[in-house]
């Protein structure tokens, strides 16, 4: 019978126990464990071993440029209820239930991507399904989509993810061709599922985005209506390493 046991827990995916039920044998042996305490240390190590497995699949399936939490941001410009209401939003996933959107605006260079993956990280480090886009990415797939006739499965598709990152939304144009299809996205998702969206330009400039005025404002209504919204001021990161590099250089001693 013991013999049959790994080809039995292979048939019952069950990895971790087929890895370790040996090893933990012996320690329970060793120690006099119940039958109970050793089912329990099983159980305890396979749910860890999945969990841990399902963190990683929720990771890869988020598309993330790179990988950085909060930990990591310099927040000495945000106002301090700000950055309070950003670690709040970390903590918890009650936002996501109740389909409100994070919006993020300032600059370039002054940490909104970085801030938009910490936060996808934290909501991923909670079980969530997230996906983060390049806004212009997103746009082309939409487009696409439409071309095929095939909008509606791509946003019924897209539902699947509670939380959608839209990264930089000001770099994609007006267009009726591409932007529309940004439009009909925000208006699926109301009051549905999760925007985050960052921008280097305030409301008043988003009429280069969409096609019209009137689809502006729409869209924004609908962006706003259930939003926590974060500005952010200061220097662009990227120029002040770089002024910082300039400055080394220059106080260096001839050679």
């Amino acid at each position: 019978m013991e013999a049959a046991l790994p080809l039995l827990l292979k048939q019952l995916k069950l990895a971790r126990f087929r890895s370790h039920w040996q090893p933990l044998a012996e320690q329970a042996e060793a120690q006099g464990w119940s039958p109970g305490q050793f089912l329990y240390a099983l159980c305890e190590q396979e749910l860890e071993q999945r969990q841990t497995a399902r963190q990683q699949r929720l990771l890869r399936g988020a598309h993330l440029p790179w990988q950085k939490g909060l930990d990591g941001f310099d927040h000495q410009h945000l106002d301090p209820r700000q950055w309070q209401e950003l670690q709040s939003l970390a903590r918890q996933t009650t936002w996501l239930l109740q389909a409100e959107n994070l919006l993020l605006f300032g600059p370039s260079g002054v940490g909104k991507t970085h801030l938009a993956i910490a936060i996808t990280m934290a909501m991923v480090a909670q079980d969530q399904v997230c996906r983060f886009f390049p806004a212009t990415t997103l746009v082309q797939l939409l487009q696409k989509a439409k071309a095929a006739y095939d909008l509606p499965a791509m946003l019924q598709k897209l539902d699947r993810y509670a939380l959608l990152v839209i990264d930089d939304i000001s770099y994609v144009r007006r267009s009726e061709l591409e932007t529309s299809v940004l439009f009909e996205l925000i208006c699926h998702r109301y009051e549905r599922k999760s925007l985050l969206v960052t921008s280097n330009q305030p409301f008043r400039e988003w009429d280069d985005i969409f096609p019209s005025g009137s689809m502006t404002v729409a869209a924004v209504d609908r962006l706003v209506h259930h939003c926590h919204i974060i500005g952010i001021k200061g220097e662009s990161y990227r120029q002040k390493a770089a002024a910082a590099r300039v400055s080394s250089d220059s106080s260096d001693p001839p050679t």
